[in-house]
């Protein structure tokens, strides 16, 4: 069976989030009335599937789909319990490009051993590189700690890719040092605008959307960019360019959305596989992801969640899902 939508459309990239536990507590992740530890909020611990059956369900998929790339997601990764064996598991069975995306607190601990595993990407979620900002943001005093991460694993031959949130009122004033940072370390960065999920679906989105055209204009307060721009195939974001080569990203789900080729799968640590993030809905592919036949059906039913056009929004939470 053929895994395409009439738009075109398959999954050439796999998303799992290994767990909605995180160690932090970002605004546009965890909803401000929450209280208790930043690991207890929103939902108890999924139901987790052992790593070997994970793994298992992710091979299978690949034996399907052939994945361009596999990103590691959560909550935050880093607090899987068996992360290091699972990569291992997916890299000694054919899978070649293993990405992830994390908060980068436990970075600087674990760069080696991921590189040794098979990751050879990470994006690093840093919103902001003024301590009082960042605290604002994540809710917590660990700059210094994903500074150091990214050094790490730099030094450990991993590329990394930084990702900031702007949200109205609380970091734009972060875009040019950002932007200065990632330049001095050679870093690739991308601004994302913030994404009408869980607590921002239903209200205060609109108060703190920032948009692209304002991050553009936040930029050319310094720096003088060259008039074109581009995205490439099924990818988020826009790529812009500065006068000195020195290339940037935003990812502009609000402004410039990119659904009408996406190629994205998701899929948690319970089973359950998302074809979009407007759609609440998942299919469980425990029990008939060893039936090529009636996992290929599972695929075909996720590919009909996807959007056409727009993202629409969702009450899903980005800790649960990742984004």
């Amino acid at each position: 069976m053929e895994i395409k939508d009439q738009h075109g459309r398959t999954f050439k990239t796999l998303r799992i989030s290994l767990t909605n536990l995180c160690n932090f507590g970002c605004v546009y992740c965890v909803n401000s009335d929450d209280k208790g530890e930043v690991n207890e909020v929103n939902s108890s611990p999924l139901l987790h599937l052992d790593y070997n059956v994970l793994a298992e369900y992710v091979i299978l998929l690949h034996k399907v789909l052939n994945f361009e790339s596999v990103r590691l997601t959560g909550g935050e990764p880093m607090l899987y319990q068996n992360l290091i064996p699972f990569i291992h598991i997916l890299s000694s069975n054919g899978i070649k490009s293993i990405k992830m995306t994390t908060n980068g607190f436990s970075l600087k601990q674990k760069a080696e051993a991921l590189a040794a595993a098979g990751v050879k990407d990470i994006n690093v979620s840093l919103d902001a590189v003024d301590p009082d900002v960042f605290r604002a943001v994540a809710k917590r005093n660990f700059l210094k700690q994903v500074l150091d991460g990214i050094e790490a694993a730099q030094h450990n031959g991993i590329s990394v890719k930084l990702n900031a949130v702007i949200m109205r009122g609380l970091n734009e004033n972060q875009i040019l040092p950002l932007l200065d940072y990632a330049i001095s370390k050679n870093i690739a960065i991308r601004y994302l605008e913030l994404m009408r999920m869980g607590h921002f679906y239903s209200k205060n989105f609109n108060e703190n959307f920032f948009p692209m055209k304002e991050i553009i204009t936040a930029i050319s307060t310094k720096y003088t960019l060259h008039p074109y721009n581009y995205r490439n195939p099924s990818a988020t974001a826009q790529i812009f360019q500065l006068e000195n080569g020195f290339e940037f990203g935003i990812i502009a789900n609000e402004s410039e959305p990119f659904c009408s080729d996406c190629d994205r799968l998701r899929l948690d640590s319970s089973g359950n596989i998302y074809g979009c993030l407007s759609e609440e809905k998942s299919e469980y592919i425990g029990g008939i992801v060893h039936d090529e036949v009636k996992l290929s059906e599972k695929l075909m039913e996720a590919l009909k969640h996807k959007q056409p056009l727009k993202f629409k929004g969702s009450p899903l939470k980005m800790i649960s899902i990742g984004g």
